[in-house]
């Protein structure tokens, strides 16, 4: 084994000949489970398994078993594994959202290599903020830290059609509003869509989050895309925990892979797979634990231009497997390297640049992943937009159908530009309360708008702003209308909403001013969406209203809103950004 280029930090816990009456504090209750001292006091690396998965956290249950796999591979490079359980993160169960925990899942996994005689980590991610939340922790203590995606499901099929997790939902909504489909049809269709172990097969947050950490040099490469039932995913989990002690070894840690380049390549693959509008909140934060310099304005001037190579739901017809067998990220990243689009030196976990490691990859498959002569889209990237409403939103432009664009995108002479007639909704219980009332009178010239629905006002933004029609225009064969709002959407959403917008209604953002009936101007070529009142009257409503008044059901709901920043600079903790390199901090003994 490599001799180490620094000491290891799990020595200062388990064999510190100073002082011995403290080495065996901490050696003592290792072998009640038949540890022994021999192996604590050997100097191999100590590697924590952060373990994500259990039966409250389905789309990561795999890393229930692949742990044993990760294990054999640390113990097989020459280290000690020990593994430990994180805060639970599941999107779809979790209320009032999955959204307000990620920050907690963060503290806590800092806490937990803080505190204990880790020398590095094996990061275990799958559902939406499971990635984040570890990716913003390993920035924070910087100990070499390797991610191990849980992977995706097995392709999906409804009524023997190919139908994405996710997509299978809102879809299904639109069918029950129009009257189409009954209450149990819907149950059942949904649960339909669900075939395997794994996380969502669109390219919803959880497959774009993990496809991202390996543009960011995070995993090993093919690692964010294996489905979670192929042999290929164990194999994948023995090689990361033999990586990880290499890693070690090398001190190859966070900072020198999570640098500005690796943040603008991850961009620039984001724009190439139509990832989720979830994405830039939780990069942006990921940078800013690290101490990188990321601005949402980064994610147009970077990602916009870059054309769409990957052709998966909701941005395109295929699913999760089909992008792995046409050759996952590294193929979407060998043809982005033919176009010259990807900073071919940044630093990965292999310890090879990202242009070593993928310089051979193409598409097997350029029906699911194009050329960059021949994509799916061009200028596919996000939009970043603002106006006299708020500071900022985004716009994913790769689900603008080519529908969508017909209605409300080409009018002559003003194509990219129209006028919509606002319908409001406080929250998404007043939505789901009003939406199919016909005073309203809601038809395809409305935009729908939720609000107080952000990090402060939901409590930590909820997935609410792509809002289904009312059931009379689905009938019509008005399949989605125009929507914004200052919380999210889900990333497998194919609603081309205005989203994340911020500052957010609850801490005086002007979407708190806006009235049903009011007239918003939305021009997507000039970035600007603006209602069309006159700065006197926009004036008198920001004087005259009273912001919502919050109510926290629980200790961290409170602590969340008291600390916690806006979408566009990471929904950050905003003290917590203040902490980096936490792995030179020598904790005080605790007997």
């Amino acid at each position: 084994m490599k001799k180490a280029k620094v000491p290891l930090r799990s020595e200062i816990w388990f064999n510190d000949p100073k002082d011995p009456g403290e080495t065996a504090v901490y050696i003592e209750r290792f072998s009640n489970y038949g540890i022994t001292r021999q192996e604590l006091q050997s100097s191999r690396p100590i590697i924590g398994i952060a373990q994500s998965g259990s039966d409250v956290v389905p789309c990561n249950r795999i890393h229930l078993a692949l742990a044993e796999r990760v294990k054999a591979g640390i113990r097989d490079a020459g280290g000690v594994p020990l593994e430990f359980p994180t805060h639970p993160l599941q999107e779809s169960c979790r209320r009032p959202t999955a959204a307000l925990d990620r920050n907690l899942a963060y503290l806590g996994l800092v806490e937990m290599l803080c505190g204990y005689p880790f020398d590095g980590v094996v990061i275990t991610t799958g559902c939406d903020k499971t990635t984040p939340s570890g990716l913003m922790a390993a920035a924070t203590v910087n100990l070499p830290a390797i991610v191990l995606s849980g992977g995706p499901m097995l392709d999906s099929y409804v009524n023997g059609k190919l139908a994405g997790t996710g997509m299978v939902l809102w879809e299904a909504r639109r069918q029950l509003a129009a009257g189409e489909i009954s209450n149990e049809q819907l149950l059942d269709q949904v649960v339909a869509g669900i075939p395997s172990a794994g996380h969502c097969n669109t390219m919803g947050t959880a497959l774009s989050m993990n496809s991202l950490a390996e543009a960011l040099g995070m995993s090993l490469p093919t690692c964010g895309t294996i489905p979670a039932p192929y042999a290929e995913r164990a194999k994948m989990a023995y090689l990361t925990g033999r990586r990880i002690v290499e890693m070690v070894e090398e001190d190859l840690t966070p900072s020198r892979i999570l640098t500005r380049k690796a943040f603008e390549n991850a961009i620039v693959v984001n724009s190439a797979i139509g990832g989720s509008t979830n994405c830039p909140p939780h990069i942006i934060a990921i940078a800013r634990h690290m101490g990188v310099d990321l601005t949402l304005k980064d994610w147009e001037t970077v990602g916009h231009h870059i054309h769409l190579l990957l052709h998966v739901q909701p941005a395109g017809e295929y699913l999760g497997e089909a992008y792995h067998r046409a050759g996952g990220v590294p193929a979407v990243i060998g043809e982005l390297m033919q176009a010259k689009k990807i900073v071919e030196d940044a630093l990965t976990v292999t310890g090879s640049t990202i242009g070593e490691n993928c310089r051979s990859s193409r598409s097997r498959n350029t029906r699911v992943i194009g050329t960059y002569d021949k994509p799916f889209k061009e200028n596919a990237g996000l939009l970043v937009v603002s106006g006299n409403l708020f500071d900022s939103a985004l716009v994913k432009t790769s689900v603008i159908s080519e529908e969508f664009r017909k209605r409300y995108l080409s009018e002559p002479g003003n194509e990219g530009t129209f006028i919509a007639r606002a319908i409001v909704f406080d929250s998404p219980e007043d939505y789901r309360a009003r939406i199919e009332d016909p005073s309203l009178q809601i038809d395809d010239r409305c935009i729908l708008v939720v609000r107080n629905s952000g990090p402060i006002g939901y409590p930590g933004s909820a997935e609410v702003v792509n809002m289904t029609p009312p059931g009379y225009l689905l009938q019509k064969g008005v399949r989605m209308l125009p929507c914004m709002g200052d919380g999210r959407q889900s990333g497998t959403s194919d609603s081309p909403s205005i989203l994340n917008i911020s500052p957010e209604a609850a801490v005086g953002g002007l979407l708190g001013i806006l009235e049903t009936d009011d007239k918003v101007r939305i021009s997507l070529n000039e970035r600007r969406v603006d209602v069309l009142l006159a700065p006197e009257e926009i004036e008198r409503r920001r004087a005259a209203r009273s912001l919502v008044q919050l109510k926290s059901n629980s200790p961290w709901e409170q602590l969340y809103r008291e600390h916690t920043g806006q979408l566009d600079t990471g929904a950050c903790l905003e003290f917590a950004t203040a902490y980096h390199d936490l792995r030179k901090v020598v904790p005080r003994h605790s007997h």
